[in-house]
């Protein structure tokens, strides 16, 4: 991870994956320690091992002049713990901070205090390490192969992206091997990479929905495939999501509402972009398609109750594929305005 021209005072690294919020921590110390040696300039505080955080070590650390080298890494892992109190001493060094000392913050899991995030904002930088979804990740997975040890050829690229699903933070790791196995800078394609795959990686709920709502009957199919797999979702699981997507949609089914955040205050929802796709969703189905999926969901909810002798995952596919059969039909035709 680059750190600019500039070294800043202080950094956050944040992230809903701490596997990938340690990767980035480690980028950044390595980058922060340049030549000068790790051991005598990193001072490590809280993580594995560490009942709690010590913020008194940490802030007398702050306080501390440098030492030999020209500059002191004090690192705190899982800043999250950190509570209100704690967090305010750590603001007050960031007002004058010592020059040559260095803050890393590291939030891999809990909520740092928000006067702590703005201070760090205000004298250094937040890193985010959060993929996304959608183009979002698409984009992040582009990037890091463009970066990578390794080349990968298009066709390798798009396998690898559809097989790591949601498991992202295996992709370190990944290319790694395939670096010692084909040496760095190595052109890899995809049977090249096939044997180094290993177990496919999780995929999200939304990656059902996306499917069914846009008709893609093989592709909703494929993700239920996953979403079952070893050590994933129960059927009964699968069709819960089902039944909340559907829910809202029939919530938002003739409701006055001018926006998304409209409809996202109407059902409740902290987030609008999932309600917004729905709503749009709900639109293009139309009442009676609507309907009709309620019925199927009804329906197959007896039917993984025991109303039939059918294998509980056979139940849930045959549920999918006409849900994504209804997602893809016909824009329903509005009446005239003149009639």
């Amino acid at each position: 991870m680059a750190v600019g021209a500039e070294v800043q005072s202080a950094y956050l690294v944040k992230g809903d994956d701490a596997s990938l919020v340690g990767e980035a921590v480690r980028e950044l110390l390595a980058a922060l320690s340049g030549d000068r040696d790790a051991a005598m300039v990193v001072e490590e505080h809280g993580g594995p091992g560490s009942d709690e955080i010590d913020p008194g070590a940490v802030v007398d650390a702050l306080a501390t002049p440098p030492f030999i080298f020209d500059r002191r890494i004090v690192v705190v892992r899982d800043a999250g713990r950190l509570v209100a109190a704690e967090a305010a001493r750590l603001v007050g060094c960031l007002e004058d901070p010592l020059p040559g000392v260095v803050l890393v913050l590291a939030a891999g899991g809990g909520t740092v205090p928000s006067a702590l995030v703005k201070a760090v904002d205000r004298v250094g930088t937040v890193v985010d390490t959060t993929v996304g979804s959608g183009r979002a990740r698409t984009e992040w997975l582009v990037d890091r192969l463009r970066s990578a040890p390794v080349r990968l050829d298009a066709r390798a690229g798009s396998r690898l992206g559809e097989h790591l699903g949601g498991d992202v933070s295996r992709l370190g790791g990944l290319l790694a091997t395939l670096a010692a196995v084909y040496g760095e800078g190595a052109a890899v394609s995809e049977s090249q990479l096939e044997p180094f795959l290993g177990e496919a990686g999780a995929v999200a709920p939304w990656d059902l929905t996306d499917a069914v709502d846009g008709g893609d009957t093989l592709g909703a199919l494929s993700v239920l495939g996953r979403l079952l797999g070893p050590g994933g979702f129960h059927p009964l699981a699968v069709l819960s999501i089902l039944h909340r997507h559907y829910q809202t949609m029939l919530r938002l089914d003739g409701a006055a509402v001018a926006s998304a955040e409209e409809a996202a205050a109407l059902v409740g929802a902290r987030s609008v972009y999932p309600v917004k796709k729905a709503m749009e969703q709900g639109r293009r189905l139309g009442s009676a398609r609507l309907g009709r999926a309620v019925i199927l969901l009804a329906e197959a909810d007896l039917d993984l109750r025991g109303r039939t002798g059918l294998p509980a995952e056979t139940v849930v596919e045959v549920l999918v594929a006409r849900l994504a059969r209804l997602g893809g039909g016909r824009k329903p035709s509005r009446p005239s305005a003149h009639r």
